[in-house]
């Protein structure tokens, strides 16, 4: 008698539809929400990472400190003396230390800051990260049941935050000073003279405004390379893509925020 064997029907997996750029686009929003609201869950909950937070402002800071230094001088020096020429085509050239220090407080000072933070910091953070995942030290971290994301994201971020907006303020400063050196060598101006012209047009707006961008930055250039960072893929490549990435996005969420801010101090003035 003949026996029949019967094979299994087999079935087709259909492939996966590839998802399109505005599905890609907001599932990306939809990661970065949920990233940010777990920095705000563990980033205020102990145990606090104190050492490695002042670890990360000395990074942040400290190795910053010469670069801001010199950038900020040249800004105030060549702001200074670009302006010199027009103003002085109105008989206006002892208005200058107050259109330095007004465009220097109000714009110069934290943009500058952030942008330069932007390409060193956020580039760091995200090259760090990267290199973590891709070589599986976070995998190892959470195995081992330690908290990563709370040591190696919420410190970083809360260092940016908090070392970003004194290195603003001293980068006004050392501008001033540039605007100073011009000023003091074409016109003589005394040094008393010339900060108290800088001082008399800011209003306490000027420098609350000031202080609200340096840290919205700050917080901004850690958020980004800590989650290009931290959610990098496809090895050694990965990496340079969280590094280039977390410095893109940071630079263009900073001129985003500052027309932002700019718009909202406008209505209190």
């Amino acid at each position: 008698m003949d026996t029949e064997i019967s094979t299994p029907i087999q079935f087709k997996k259909k492939a996966p539809k590839p998802k399109g750029r505005i599905t890609t686009f907001f599932i990306s929003l939809y990661d970065i929400h949920k990233f940010i609201l777990r920095f705000f869950k563990e980033a205020f909950v102990p145990p606090f990472e104190f050492k490695e937070i002042v670890r990360q402002c000395y990074e942040v800071g400290v190795r910053s400190f010469t670069l801001i230094s010199l950038t900020g001088f040249i800004v105030g020096l060549i702001f200074t003396k670009q302006s010199r020429p027009s103003l002085g085509q109105f008989g206006a050239t002892s208005w200058l230390p107050s259109l330095v220090s007004i465009a220097i407080m109000r714009a110069l000072a934290p943009l500058v800051t952030a942008l330069i933070a932007a390409g060193k910091v956020g580039s760091s953070i995200g090259a760090e990260l990267g290199s973590m995942r891709v070589t599986e030290q976070i995998d190892a971290m959470e195995v081992s049941g330690t908290k990563p994301f709370k040591f190696l994201v919420c410190t970083r971020v809360l260092a940016t935050t908090l070392t970003i907006p004194i290195l603003a303020t001293y980068t006004g400063f050392i501008a001033i000073l540039g605007g100073y050196v011009n000023v003091a060598t074409n016109e003589g101006t005394s040094y008393s003279t010339y900060m108290q012209q800088v001082f008399d047009p800011l209003t306490f707006i000027d420098f609350t405004a000031s202080l609200i961008k340096s840290i919205v930055f700050g917080f901004t250039i850690g958020i980004v390379g800590s989650y290009q960072g931290y959610n990098s893929t496809k090895g050694t490549e990965g990496v340079g893509k969280a590094a280039n990435g977390a410095v893109v996005t940071a630079m263009f969420l900073i001129f985003i925020e500052e027309i932002v801010i700019v718009q909202i101090t406008s209505w209190f003035r």
